[in-house]
Order: structure tokens, then sequence, then C-alpha cells
């Protein structure tokens, strides 16, 4: 990877967009990709697109959504502690002993997540932590000190952790997922402009915000644009780990590529060209079957308009959803590889439909 791509993944990463409060994270993407677009635009909830020849009729969108898990404040006690309500798929369970950093008008606010020590718990009684459980102490001993810092009920937290690189092959952080998809889906634009490449639609590349709570970023998105073809990009799970069921999970690998999904929203002929463009240009590929929805932005887009041809391809990732998400280098720069060929053999009104 070259510096300048590695600075920016390590600056956006770092950087928090929890859901709903993406805006910062946005700010970095498009100043990123603004040299490598025609133009863009952001709608109401803070979704950004770069639009390479915006003129054209037939549209095709590569997509990765931004927003990353976190919490709320909930409630206060009069001592001063901080109870939380969960916004997106957060695990109280990774939580106790984790610092958190709480967005306020004033700034940054400190916190940890406190729980109490061995010596003092039934051991044999204990429970896993729950939203219930968990709290915050941000170092006030009463309600009025905790306002007085800026917290209310609403303000947001996120994990104070941040990036990492693991034995020079993985990268390590909280909210890879999805953030690293950004990163990609600007690479691909990147690559683009470098090479000179003239494709022959119009080019949107998205980053939507909300998908945690729903893919709603998505939802409004794809009613705008109203794309012909959406290639989505995610993370799915790495199952080589322990604690995983391979028979329900899948045999996913980090570093053996990126995971091309079966399924009812994956459109099979845009799937197909996606897995005969990996076989010629050597980029190993993964499969995975998903159930009735992939839980993705796929989705959102398949299913919007008059149904929109659309496929996933998909970044493994150890440890979603909690603050040392694990990806391998090499299946960045495959997802970002596979993507930016694929792109290079669509046509100019493409017909996906299975006959006519």
């Amino acid at each position: 990877m070259r510096q300048e791509s590695f600075d920016f993944l390590q600056k956006y990463l770092n950087n928090p967009s929890p859901t709903g409060f993406e805006k910062e994270g946005q700010q970095l993407w498009l100043e990123y990709i603004k040299p490598y677009i025609d133009e863009y635009f952001v709608d109401t909830y803070g979704t950004v697109v770069g639009v390479i020849n915006p003129e054209a009729p037939y549209k095709v969108v590569i997509e990765a959504h931004a927003d990353e898990i976190s919490y709320f404040v909930n409630y206060i006690t009069k001592e001063g502690y901080l109870y939380l309500r969960k916004n997106g798929g957060s695990d109280p369970l990774v939580a106790p002993s984790k610092r958190v950093n709480l967005h306020t008008k004033k700034g940054i606010v400190k916190a940890v997540f406190g729980w109490p020590a061995i010596h003092v718990r039934k051991v044999e009684q204990d429970k896993a932590p729950t939203i219930e459980t968990v709290f915050l102490d941000c170092g006030a001993s009463s309600k009025e000190e905790v306002e007085e810092m800026g917290i209310h009920v609403g303000t947001v937290v996120t994990f104070e952790d941040e990036f990492t690189v693991l034995n020079d092959k993985f990268y390590v952080g909280r909210a890879l997922d999805n953030r690293i998809g950004g990163f990609m889906i600007a690479e691909v634009a990147r690559m683009l402009k470098e090479n000179d490449k003239k494709l022959p639609f119009g080019l949107y590349i998205v980053n939507a915000v909300q998908e945690e709570i729903g893919l709603r970023g998505a939802e409004m998105i794809a009613h705008r644009i109203k794309p012909d073809v959406a290639i989505i990009t995610d993370v799915t799970h790495d199952t080589q780990s322990p604690m995983y069921e391979k028979k329900t999970s899948g045999d996913i690998f980090c570093g053996k590529g990126p995971v091309i999904t079966y399924g009812p929203a994956v459109q099979n002929n845009l799937r197909d060209l996606i897995i005969e463009t990996a076989q010629q240009t050597e980029v190993p590929f993964q499969r995975a079957a998903a159930t009735r929805a992939t839980g993705t932005d796929t989705d959102a887009f398949a299913y919007s308009n008059a149904g929109v041809a659309s496929a996933l391809i998909s970044l493994p990732l150890k440890y979603m959803h909690t603050t040392v998400e694990t990806v391998h280098k090499d299946d960045v720069e495959s997802v970002t590889k596979l993507i930016y060929e694929t792109l290079l053999r669509i046509e100019d009104g493409h017909d996906f439909r299975y006959f006519s």
C-alpha cells in the first residue's frame, strides 16, 4: 500500500463516526476522494456520493457504509454514574474496563466502563455484562457535576481504541466494520483516475450512513440515485478462530481473498461477472451463502425502485463488533482490485436480466 493511502486509512479509522453522527468521518472521506471524481453531493442525513461521468444515463454504484456502533447516555444517577442505550449492535460483553469518549458540545470527555473487582464478586454467580449492568464513570461524584461537563441524556459514546498493525499482516481497530469498505471504494476511485480509465457509464461512489440500525442510509440514497447496478462491499465473519460453528457460519478465512455471496438479493449474472473477473485477474476468492437477506446494504439497493442488479463482495474480518476487529492486508488489496477490475468489464447499458 502506498504511504498516502495508509496515512488516510489510519486517520479515517481513528476518527469516530457513530451511527447518526458520521459528519466528521464523511468530511475526511470526501476530501480524500475529491481529486478522483467529477462532482459530489451529500444527502440530508449525511451520505456522501462522489460521481464520475455524472451526465451518463447508465448508473453504477459501488458502496460501503460509514457508521460505527456506539452508545447513547440514557440515565445519569445522582452519584454521577452513566447508564446507556445501544446505538447499533454494540456488545456490552466487551465493555467492562474499556476507555471511551463522550462527544459533547464542550469537546471530548473521557470515561471508563467500570466493573466490580473479582475480590468482591461471587464469581460462581457471575453473569455476563448486559446493557442494564454496564455503566460509565467519568470521574464525577454527582449528576450536577456530570451535566457541568456537558454530558446529558443522548450524548454519544464511542470506544477510544485506535488503529494498529498486527504482525505486519493484519489491520486491527474498532469500526473496521465498515470504514475499511469506505477506504477500499475510495482506492478504486483513485486507481481509475491514476490509470486514466474511462468508464462508459456514470460511477457513483457511495459512502452511506446508518447501516448499523437497518440499512437506512443506503435505502435513502438508492431512491435518489436510481442506479442500474450496485456493487456493495462490507465485512463478513472469519470463522477460523475459536467458538465459530462452520456448519452455520461457513468456512471463511482471513487472507484467502474476497467473499462472494450467493442469495436471493444477489443478482446472479452480476455475481457471475464478478467471479469471472476474479478468475481472469487471478484474484483469490471465497464463497458464502446468505439466507433470506444478506444483512448488508446489498438488500437495500437490490429491492429499491424497480429492482437493481446488486452483488456483495465481502472482506473477511475477525472479532466483529469488538474494539479489535481484524482484517488481512492482502484481502484489503484483493477486494479493491476485484471491484476495480469488475467495473472495467461492465458495459454501457449492460443488461443483467436473466432473459428477455
